[in-house]
This record gives C-alpha cells, sequence and structure tokens, in this order.
C-alpha cells in the first residue's frame, strides 16, 4: 500500500485518521484522548455527554422537571457539564498530541447552546467542532467566535453548496476540511435526500470527486476532504491516497473504535459487534428525527418493524359513500368505534388474537395494534419527553414557538434518548437502538479480531496505518 502521509488539520500535522463521534456517551474523552495520543484526531461526543461524581461513577441523566421546558433545560445543563468533562478527560490523556474535536448533532435540542457551552470553558481543550444531522448554517460563525476549526458534515456537494453560499463563505479561515459522509454506509443518521434511493447505493468516488470539483470553484482545493462511511481497510482505499483528482484526503473511522479497549460500551455491546454477520445492519425511517439511519437489526428494530406492519387506515362515514365497503369495530380498552375496510377485519382479528389489543393513531389518519404494555409505554415515554431533539415526531417537541411541531405524536417511531442512554449505559442491547455502520459484520470475518481480540486504540490505528 501507498504511505500514508501526514496532512495538517487545525494548524497541525496529523495522521489523516479521524475517530469518528458517535453520540450519547460513546464517544468519550477516553477514546478520544487516546485517538490523538496516537497522531490523529480524537473526536468526543457532546451528545449527551457522560459527567461523573467524585468517586468516577457516572451520573445518569435523571429528570426531575414537571414540565418539558424544565426538563429541557436540565438536558442541555446535563450536556454542557458532560461535555466540559470529557474534554478535559481527552485533553489529559491526549498529552497534547494530535488534535481534539467535539462532535455536535445540529438537530438536538438546544444544540447551539450547548456547543457553545462547551466551548466556553475548554479554551484550549478542545480544537475544532465536527458537525452533522441537519444543515448547520451557524457553524461556521460560532467555531470562528471560539477560534477553532469546523468540520461541517454532508452527504453530497449540494448540501455544501448550500451551506458555503448561505454561511460559511463568511467564515473560511476557520474550515478545518469537510467530512463526505456516505449516506449508505455510515452508522447512525444518515443523509439520504428525497432524490436518493435507499437500495440503489451511487458510488462516493464520483460524489466526492463532485464535492472536490465545486470546492476548487470557490478556493477550497487545498482544503481535506474526509471520507467517512463505509471504511474499513485502508486498502481498500488506496486509490483515493495522493489522487490529484480528489485532492487532499484523509479518512474516518466510526464503527472501529467501539471494539477497542477504551470503548465505554458495556460489554455486551462489544460481544454483539463480534457476532454480526453481513446483512444484519438496516437502514429505516423510524428515527423520530425523520432521518434515515443504520443501526443493527436486533429485537428493538424488529418491533419497530411489526409495529408499522401492524397498521390500518381509518375513515370517516361523511366522507364514504360506498358504506357497504366498510364495517366499524370496537376496539381497545375503551371500546372506541373504529370505522375500517371489511377486507382489514380479518388482520386485525387475528393482531387482537395474538395481544395486540390496543389500538394509537398516527398523523397519517391510520392507526396501529399494539400489547397494553408497549401502549403504556409509549405513552409513558411521551409525556416524559425532555426535548433532545430540534423537532420530535414521537413526542411532537419542537425547540421554537410553541415546543410543539403542530402534528400529532407518532407511535410508529420511538423516545431515542431513552434508548440511546440505555444501550450505552446498560447490558441489554438486543432491546435497545444499537447504531453501526453497514460494514460492523466484518469484526467477525477480520482476522485483527480472532479468538475474541479487542485491541486497545493504539494497537487499532497501528493497524489501520498498515492498510489492512
Amino acid at each position: 500500500m501507498k504511505d500514508l502521509n501526514s496532512i495538517t488539520l487545525a494548524g497541525k500535522e496529523v495522521l489523516p485518521l479521524i475517530e469518528g463521534g458517535k453520540g450519547v456517551a460513546v464517544s468519550n474523552g477516553l477514546t478520544a484522548g487516546s485517538w490523538a495520543a496516537s497522531g490523529g484526531i480524537g473526536t468526543f461526543s457532546g451528545v449527551n455527554a457522560d459527567n461523573y461524581r467524585e468517586d468516577g461513577s457516572i451520573i445518569r441523566q435523571i429528570y426531575h422537571g414537571r414540565t418539558r421546558m424544565d426538563r429541557h433545560e436540565e438536558l442541555i445543563d446535563y450536556g454542557i457539564k458532560g461535555g466540559i468533562k470529557q474534554a478535559q478527560i481527552a485533553h489529559e490523556i491526549s498529552g497534547g498530541k494530535g488534535r481534539l474535536n467535539v462532535n455536535i448533532l445540529w438537530e438536538m435540542g438546544g444544540a447551539q447552546r450547548v456547543l457553545e457551552g462547551i466551548l466556553e470553558k475548554t479554551k484550549g481543550l478542545v480544537h475544532g467542532v465536527t458537525c452533522g444531522a441537519g444543515m448547520p448554517f451557524k457553524l461556521g460563525e460560532i467555531a470562528s467566535k471560539f477560534d477553532v476549526f469546523y468540520y461541517p458534515i454532508v452527504s453530497s456537494v449540494r448540501a455544501f453548496k448550500i451551506l458555503f453560499i448561505r454561511a460559511y463563505k463568511s467564515f473560511l479561515p476557520k474550515l478545518g476540511a469537510v467530512v463526505y459522509e456516505d449516506p449508505w454506509l455510515a452508522g447512525g443518521h444518515n443523509g439520504l435526500s428525497n432524490s436518493e434511493h435507499p437500495e440503489k447505493p451511487e458510488r462516493p468516488y464520483e460524489r466526492v470527486s463532485l464535492l472536490r470539483k465545486f470546492m476548487r470553484s470557490v478556493g477550497l482545493g487545498e482544503i481535506p476532504i474526509i471520507m467517512a462511511g463505509g471504511v474499513w481497510h485502508l486498502s481498500d482505499w488506496e486509490d483515493w491516497i495522493d489522487n490529484p483528482e480528489l485532492g487532499p484526503i484523509a479518512f474516518q473511522f466510526g464503527t472501529r473504535p467501539l471494539l477497542t479497549k477504551e470503548s465505554p460500551i458495556p460489554k455486551p455491546w462489544k460481544e454483539k459487534l463480534m457476532d454480526l454477520k453481513k446483512g444484519d445492519i438496516k437502514l429505516h425511517r423510524f428515527s423520530p428525527t425523520g432521518f434515515y439511519s443504520s443501526a443493527v437489526r436486533n429485537n428493538f428494530i424488529k418491533e419497530l418493524t411489526e409495529r408499522s406492519i401492524r397498521q390500518i387506515s381509518l375513515f370517516s362515514k361523511n366522507e364514504n359513500s360506498q358504506f357497504n365497503d366498510f364495517k366499524e369495530l370496537l376496539i381497545g380498552k375503551g371500546k372506541k368505534p373504529f370505522l375500517i375496510l371489511k377486507e382489514d377485519i380479518t388482520k386485525v382479528t387475528e393482531w387482537i388474537k395474538k395481544g395486540f389489543t390496543e389500538v394509537l393513531k398516527t398523523p397519517d389518519n391510520s392507526i396501529i395494534f399494539v400489547s397494553p404494555e408497549k401502549a403504556d409505554e409509549i405513552k409513558k415515554d411521551q409525556r416524559d419527553c425532555m426535548g433532545c431533539l430540534s423537532h420530535c415526531k414521537f413526542s411532537n417537541w419542537a425547540d421554537k414557538g410553541k415546543i410543539s411541531t403542530g402534528r400529532k405524536v407518532d407511535p410508529r417511531s420511538f423516545c431515542i434518548q431513552k434508548t440511546l442512554q440505555d444501550v450505552a449505559h446498560e447490558d441489554d442491547v438486543n432491546n435497545q437502538l444499537m447504531f453501526a455502520g453497514h460494514n460492523a459484520w466484518k469484526f467477525s470475518q477480520d482476522p485483527f479480531y480472532s479468538n475474541g481480540f479487542v485491541p486497545t486504540v493504539k494497537q487499532l490505528v497501528d493497524r489501520i496505518v498498515t492498510g489492512s
């Protein structure tokens, strides 16, 4: 393989290897500091980052406010304090080597307040901000204000064009790099647009080449592009290295750092990663953000899939003259009348026999059938909302206006804050959302992990550098 030359990022020569940021306590100060100490750019999550008591135990993010707004303020306070703590840990462990970034999801609740709160207290500790999951127009302005570099995450040249024209062209000195995240291969939330088919992936080379072409047209030809999503062995990307068409390139690894000794994820999660097979990662659209996202096909995804299948349309007597095609059924605890198609009666009867006796309305004039226990859980999660997203289809929370999206709650989705906190801190990974990139199945095939070997971050970086 070609030699992997260093690259200048955030004013320092580093390995062109970036730790991908993973939200809700999964990328922390220990992993980020260790990655930076190995010569690359470490990234800790500013999304619901963990804070600790004096004895080192994690302060779980439990909410006590009576209203959504009260709990939202608690969420922001947790996020700022946790982010500051992880920055301090990362800085200490890095020993001044490499560079350290904080990762923020722009569509998380209170994103700007959390980011500014972290940066205000971490001057000299944090060198950059990576940010995706939305269109972070204010990212360049915020980074420039706090004298750090910014790394927008985009999934198309179109997205970067919009960001550049509307915002970034005024803050170019602090543009560290542009992260291209493959919307078909990356883990977590993906930037698929309405014009792109989730089952028809496009080659990243052509998309990155178009991105570079635009960047050169506006004087950004020497700003690095960071390839993220689907990167495993660098030998598979050898034609990208020192490629004059693509210009300066670095590589981001989001999934592989999950399986390291420093990674804070629970042991059952690490064991599950080693057992995955090709096809075990599903690109789905259950997320309350409305974005596509990639996660392990476990019981959590299975239940959401089946919940949406147990769905029928509702009708109104006033709207349907052919009343003979419909039947009114009394369903649920309250025995409420619902007008449904006669052809749906057989399905409904079978679902009820299996214990899915409760119905929940969706915003799309339909109902889903769930068990009484699941109905109670969904309603409780919606009541307990703390505004972890800028807008949420599950709870109808919105950051602005009357703190509501104005739409009905959607029971086909889930509370993302709750499940990501649980999967990061508990042992039951089969029944929680478990994000992963689409190459996660390679853990079980890569000889580097033979016999259950779990490397340190340093051992992983050294392995990556070899290309294999």
